[in-house]
Order: structure tokens, then C-alpha cells, then sequence
């Protein structure tokens, strides 16, 4: 899906502040969306949770830094890492090339993913989130 130039995938969930979660077997994904890896413009620098750390959902887990801002990523879900996306350490622009691919930021073992699942938006949803977002 499409919504101005923003690229929404359908098999994923969303957040309302533009991080995206896929379930990957026991894991989910997680990353920012491409609003806004495009609202940020050139990724410098990933600060990410440690493997084995706790995240918990709707909290910081850490930071995204451009040229223009810093900003906060807020977990869709709690749980435990279970991987990093090391890559961006010294290729953080794979966010802004690769936001839903190879610009992941980690993967944690949900703790309570039934319930929390319940918070997130659907590829519909944050369309239409955005959309209002937009016209503003």
C-alpha cells in the first residue's frame, strides 16, 4: 500500500509513532516505518537495546540520529532482544534505503504479544493515521 509516496506494507503492524513489528516464527521484528526514515532524511547513527536486554512496549528503546534530529524509537511490543541488527552500526543509512528490509532494528522474544497485539494498528489503520497526519 501507498499512501503519498509512503510505502506501507500489509503484513506488518504499526505504531503511532512510526515503528513497524513482524512476527518472525518466535521473534518479532522490529523498525521504523518509511515516513519516517523519510521525515528523518539521512540516518547517521542507530543507538539500539543489548541482546538479552528488556524492552517494553510503548517505552524508548532507543534512538534514531540524522543530520536534521534525534529521535526517540518506542518498542510496539515487550520482551527480550534477542538480536541486534549490527549492520547499522557502520551502514545506518540501510534505514533510509531499507526501512522493512535490511534497516531493521532488532528482534525481541515477546512476552506478552496476545494482549499487546491488541494496541497496534494494521496496515489499514496506519494509513489512515498518516493520512490525517498529512493533511495537517
Amino acid at each position: 500500500m501507498e499512501i503519498k509516496g509512503y510505502h506501507i506494507p500489509d503484513d506488518l503492524m504499526y505504531t503511532k509513532e512510526h515503528e513497524w513489528a513482524k512476527e518472525e516464527g518466535k521473534a518479532v521484528r522490529i523498525g521504523i516505518t518509511d515516513y519516517a526514515a523519510k521525515t528523518l532524511n539521512d540516518v547517521v547513527y542507530v543507538s539500539a537495546p543489548k541482546v538479552n536486554g528488556a524492552v517494553e512496549q510503548a517505552k524508548s528503546m532507543g534512538t534514531v540520529e540524522s543530520i536534521k534530529a534525534v529521535s526517540e524509537v518506542y518498542a510496539p511490543i515487550s520482551g527480550r532482544v534477542v538480536k541486534v541488527n549490527g549492520v547499522l552500526d557502520s551502514h545506518p543509512e540501510l534505514i533510509n534505503k531499507s526501512p522493512y528490509g535490511e534497516g531493521w532494528l532488532v528482534e525481541v522474544e515477546p512476552s506478552n504479544l496476545p494482549a499487546e497485539r491488541k494496541s497496534l494498528l494494521d496496515a489499514r489503520g496506519y494509513a489512515a493515521y498518516l493520512e490525517t497526519l498529512l493533511q495537517k
